[in-house]
């Protein structure tokens, strides 16, 4: 049986759990404090990001959230996330890789530091310069998703894919932190209501921090 050591807020957490759950593989999952882990989570993972999925029968250890869908992928013959042509599928990694990377440091990066980590651990008030900057990226990658759909089925293509579930994660957290403004994206906002209404995003809509409530709208899958 898996375990998987997760962080509620953690993005690469939830491209993992999407990813996990609509490949139907069963998992245990344990939440950590990324600042305030286990030992046993360390001895895991040295390096104390998350997410780690952990098989002890096995003795596997995987680390990071796309070798994790990787294995996945070579290992798992159920609804594939990495699929198509070989071209496909480099397009599929090149807008994972986009999100993971460059949307993760323009906005969702800032803003779990301005309104997560200065508020819970840092106890000190957020950067407005900054939060201001990581809302107009936002607002640049949300135009980039709008042109995505407005010309392809699913953001990588045809199919529904590891691409969708990269995005709709790093998005998830964003609007956790009150920091989607979605006027003027009615194309993204419509692709982000369909992956809301996913059975495997059930779980990370009911997660909640505390000190840290989402928005009222963040569970409502019409919003």
């Amino acid at each position: 049986m898996w375990t998987l050591y997760h962080f509620a807020l953690c993005p690469f957490s939830r491209k993992t759990r999407l990813a996990l759950s609509e490949k139907d593989v069963s998992f245990d999952p344990v939440t950590v404090q990324p600042w305030d882990a286990p030992d046993e989570f360390y001895q895991l993972n040295p390096a104390g990001r998350t997410p780690v999925l952990h098989d002890a029968a096995r003795r596997i250890t995987l680390v990071d959230s796309q070798a994790i869908c990787e294995y996945m992928e070579e290992t798992v013959d159920r609804s594939p996330l990495v699929l198509g042509s070989a071209a496909q599928r480099a397009e599929i990694r090149r807008l994972v890789a986009l999100f993971d990377q460059i949307f993760f440091a323009d906005v969702t990066h800032p803003l779990l530091h301005e309104k997560m980590k200065k508020r819970l651990i840092l106890r000190t008030a957020p950067d407005s310069t900054l939060l201001r900057s990581a809302m107009r990226l936002a607002h640049e990658h949300l135009d980039y998703i709008d042109w995505l759909v407005g010309n392809r089925r699913w953001l990588a293509g045809n199919q529904l894919s590891l691409a969708d579930f990269a995005a709709a994660a790093q998005i998830s957290v964003v609007d956790y932190l009150g920091g989607v403004d979605w006027n003027g994206h009615e194309e993204a906002q419509a692709w982000y209501r369909v992956m809301k209404s996913r059975p495997s995003f059930g779980p990370l809509l009911a997660d909640k921090m505390e000190g840290l409530p989402p928005p009222r709208h963040y569970a409502d899958v019409n919003s």
